[in-house]
C-alpha cells in the first residue's frame, strides 16, 4: 500500500499522544491518591495501617529520580508531619521543611552520593524498634547513594566500575547484581541498618515487575542474586578486564561479600508496596489505543533484548497482527540492550527506533520508543519516533542513517529531522514504552 502523507501525519501525531497520556494517567500522585491514606494519625499504605503517634521517631528517606515528587504525594496525604532525607539527581524547585537535601550523581554516582550514603546510613542505625522508617524508592537512585564496602574501592574507581557496568549490554538487573555486593548500602544493608525499627518501603518501579529488589539496587529488600550470580555476568560481559584494579582484585579473589537474602531478621518488622511500575504505563497506552479505534497487543517478551532483535521480533509482530486486522497497535515496555562501542550522542530508544527505521521503510508503519524519565542515554531526548518514510527524508537531508546506527550516534539524526522526542525531565522513571502503529 502507497504512502499516503497525511494518514502518515496522524499516526505520528497517534504515537506521540499516546506516549504523552501514558505518562499523564501512570503519575505519582494517582498512585499516592490509591493506595495511600491518613486519617487523624493513622497512615494507609496499601494493605497496612501503621499508628504514627505510636512510634517515638519517624523518618522518611527518599531516594530516586522521582524522590521529591514522593514526598510531596506522601505529605499531600499525611500532613508536613515527617522529617527525613532526600536524593535525587537535580535540584528541587523548592525544599520540603524538615528534610536534609543531598544531589547525588547520575548515571555514575559522585562525592555528593558518598555525603548521602553515609548520612543515610547514620541516621537510620539510630533507630530503635520503636522507630519507624518510610523509605520512597524510585529509578535511578543506585548512582544517587553509593558508599563502598571495600574502603580501598576509591571515587574514582566506583565511577569507572559503573560506567563498565553501564557499556556492558548487560540487562539492568545483572548490572545491579553486581552493584548490590560492592555497596554497604544496597542489596538490602540498608535495612540491616535500620533494624530492629518498623519498616515500609514504597516503590515507583524502572525495573522487572518479578525483580523489584533490582529498584535503586535494593537497598531495603532481600538481596534475590548472590556473589555466584556477579561472578557469572562479570564472566559472561567481560567485565573483568574493564574493572579497576580495587574491584577486580575482589573478582579474581572471590572476595565479594554476601548480602542479607530472605528470612533475614533485618526483614522481620518490614513490608514493601509496588505503587506504580511499567505495568501501569502499559494499560494506560492499551485503553487510550483502544478507545482510538485500534485493535491493540501487549508484548513485552523483548525485554531485556539486543536492540536489533527487539526491533526485528516487534516489527514482524506487529506485521503478523496486521494481517489480522487494521488499525493495530503493538505495546512493548520494559528495555532493550545495548553493548556501546562509538563516542555519539544518544541512548538505547533512540537505537532502537533508528533500528526500526531500516525495517519499516516505504511502509504504512510508525514505531516510537521513549524513556518516561525524559532522558534517554547522553542524549537530552527521551526517545525518537519512525515512520515509513523517515529514510527519504533523511536521505534528501545527506544525512545516512547507518553511519548513526554504527557510530550509536542517533541523536543528532533525529534532531535533524525533528524527530526526537523530547519532554525534559519527567521526575518519574517507569522503564520504557514502545508504540508500534500499522494501517
Amino acid at each position: 500500500m502507497p504512502l499516503a502523507e497525511d494518514r502518515t501525519i496522524e499516526m505520528r501525531a497517534m504515537a506521540r499522544h499516546l506516549f504523552e497520556h501514558s505518562l499523564s494517567e501512570a503519575n505519582i500522585d494517582r498512585a499516592f491518591g490509591r493506595h495511600v491514606s491518613c486519617e487523624h494519625s493513622t497512615l494507609r499504605v496499601c494493605e497496612d495501617l501503621y499508628e504514627l503517634s505510636s512510634y517515638s521517631r519517624v523518618v522518611v528517606v527518599s531516594i530516586g529520580k522521582a524522590a521529591q515528587k514522593m514526598v510531596d504525594a506522601l505529605e499531600g496525604r499525611a500532613g508536613s508531619r515527617f522529617q527525613g532525607i532526600i536524593v535525587s539527581s537535580v535540584a528541587p524547585a523548592s525544599q520540603t521543611r524538615g528534610f536534609r537535601y543531598f544531589r547525588g550523581g547520575h548515571p555514575t554516582p559522585t562525592a555528593e552520593s558518598i555525603h548521602a550514603a553515609e548520612a543515610m546510613l547514620k541516621s537510620v542505625e539510630a533507630l530503635d524498634e520503636s522507630s519507624l522508617v518510610v523509605f520512597l524508592l524510585s529509578g535511578g537512585g543506585s548512582s544517587m547513594v553509593e558508599k563502598p564496602i571495600d574502603e580501598d574501592i576509591s571515587l574514582d574507581d566506583l565511577t569507572a566500575t559503573y560506567r563498565a557496568l553501564v557499556l556492558s549490554g548487560a540487562p539492568i538487573g545483572e548490572i545491579n547484581a553486581i552493584r548490590k555486593h560492592l555497596s554497604a548500602i544496597k542489596g538490602g544493608r540498608l535495612a540491616r541498618a535500620a533494624s530492629p525499627a518498623r519498616q515500609v518501603s514504597l516503590l515507583v518501579s524502572d525495573v522487572p515487575d518479578s525483580h523489584p529488589d533490582a529498584l535503586a539496587s535494593g537497598p531495603t529488600m532481600p538481596d534475590s542474586t548472590s556473589v555466584e550470580d556477579c561472578y557469572r555476568i562479570a564472566k559472561q560481559y567481560a567485565l573483568i578486564e574493564h574493572l579497576p584494579a580495587s574491584v577486580r582484585e575482589l573478582f579474581e579473589r572471590h572476595a565479594l561479600e554476601e548480602t542479607p537474602k530472605s528470612g533475614d531478621p533485618s526483614f522481620h518488622r518490614s513490608r514493601w508496596w509496588t505503587i506504580l511500575s511499567n505495568r501501569s504505563l502499559l494499560a494506560a497506552a492499551k485503553t487510550e489505543a483502544e478507545r482510538a479505534g485500534f485493535r491493540t497487543e501487549v508484548d513485552n517478551s523483548c525485554d531485556d533484548w539486543d536492540y536489533r532483535e527487539a526491533a526485528a521480533y516487534l516489527v514482524g509482530r506487529l506485521a503478523r497482527l496486521r494481517e489480522q486486522s487494521a488499525p493495530v497497535c503493538l505495546i512493548s515496555g520494559g528495555e532493550v540492550t545495548v553493548k556501546v562501542t562509538g563516542e555519539g550522542i544518544g541512548g538505547r530508544n533512540q537505537q532502537f527506533a533508528l533500528e526500526c527505521a531500516e525495517n519499516i521503510a516505504h511502509r504504512n508503519v510508525t514505531v516510537l520508543s521513549a524513556g518516561t524519565d525524559g532522558i534517554d542515554g547522553n542524549s537530552p531526548a527521551a526517545g525518537a519516533i519512525v515512520d515509513g518514510t523517515t529514510l527519504a527524508r533523511a536521505k534528501d537531508r545527506g544525512l545516512v542513517a547507518q553511519t548513526h546506527l554504527d557510530g550509536f550516534n542517533a541523536y543528532p539524526f533525529f534532531h535533524a529531522l525533528g524527530d526526537d522526542i523530547t519532554t525534559g525531565a519527567t521526575a518519574n522513571n517507569l522503564r520504557d514504552l514502545r508504540i508500534l502503529l500499522a494501517y
